[in-house]
């Protein structure tokens, strides 16, 4: 039996609630299938498209006057983490029901602290939420102090910090959960980043990547294997050229000499091999794969592994 942190990414679960709640049932298939291989799973999972669906539905209501205040940036990712835990723990337990499989599955809302001297927090980077025109973003950051920046020709955005986890809050309370045979989910969105400030934890506005959070969950709860689920079989070098090349196997050294290349698009395939990176060098597995391929991976027959 083996310890698994599995960590799906938030684009992988739908733009709506409703197609969400639609892939989450084949997306529950594949995990049980771990689950009944003999396998202790832990879930971990991306919100990139809800917490910014949650985040401007508030912002709208505010501006229209229909709610008193826009939502602070924390609470947007405690409601991400708690409606998507509740359509995962929701499919998980059908799918489980319908084998004949007596488990439980629960979600742990999550704390992640960071620390407040992170640089990530003088360069926000990760935007969030609606496409403004220059006149706008102007006027909002005047008024709320938000950094603005134009995303890809798309218009302007918000932008926020993405720190590093340092440690996650609740980790005794997922590792009882995990001791006593329950299925958890939890680091949903990558938590919600947290500090330390004259002795007590002050949530800040910022997304920490779900790559990271989930590396260092599995670190912390002792995972056997770290699971990083994309929309590839494997990882590649050279992608899109005539001299792509899918991986099977990768070392650390290896892959920090990729990543020095410019193999891995940053907001895409990088955070992952980074976070398989820094599992690995805890002496841990670390696989990156397709949903659909992930018990396959797990045998060798599939995906990419990375290694000390």
């Amino acid at each position: 039996m083996k310890k698994l942190v599995i960590a799906l990414g938030g684009n992988a679960l739908g733009n709506t609630p409703y197609e969400q709640l639609k892939l989450v049932t084949e997306t529950a298939k594949p995990i049980v299938d771990l689950i009944e291989a003999g396998n202790q799973v832990v879930i971990a999972h991306g919100n990139g498209p809800q917490v910014g669906m949650i985040n401007l539905a508030m912002s709208t209501a505010a501006a229209a006057k229909a709610i008193k205040s826009d939502m602070p940036f924390p609470e947007c990712g405690a409601m991400s983490q708690g409606y998507i835990g509740y359509h995962l723990q929701n499919s998980i337990q059908n799918e489980l029901k319908a084998r004949g499989i007596q488990k439980s599955v629960a979600t742990v809302v999550t704390q992640v602290l960071v620390d407040e001297n992170d640089p990530a927090f003088q360069h926000p980077s990760k935007p969030i939420g609606a496409f403004y025109s220059k006149e706008e973003a102007d006027r909002i950051a005047a008024e709320k102090g938000y950094t603005m920046i134009e995303d890809a020709g798309r218009g302007y955005r918000q932008v926020v910090p993405s720190p590093k986890p340092v440690d996650v809050v609740e980790k005794d309370m997922v590792n009882t959960l995990i001791d006593a045979g329950h299925v958890v989910i939890t680091v949903g969105g990558g938590g919600i980043p947290v500090i330390e400030k004259e002795g007590k934890l002050v949530g800040v506005p910022a997304v920490i990547d779900k790559d990271f959070a989930s590396a260092k969950l599995a670190e912390l709860v002792k995972a056997d294997a770290l699971v990083i689920l994309t929309a590839v079989d494997r990882v590649a070098i050279n992608w899109g050229k005539p001299n792509q090349e899918s991986l099977e196997r990768m070392t650390c050294e290896e892959a920090e000499r990729y990543c020095r290349e410019g193999h891995f698009a940053p907001g895409s395939m990088l955070p992952k091999v980074q976070a398989a990176m820094s599992f690995a060098k805890t002496g841990g597995e670390a696989i990156i794969a397709s949903l659909e391929n992930a018990a396959a991976a797990l045998r060798g027959e599939s995906g990419t592994k990375v290694v000390k």
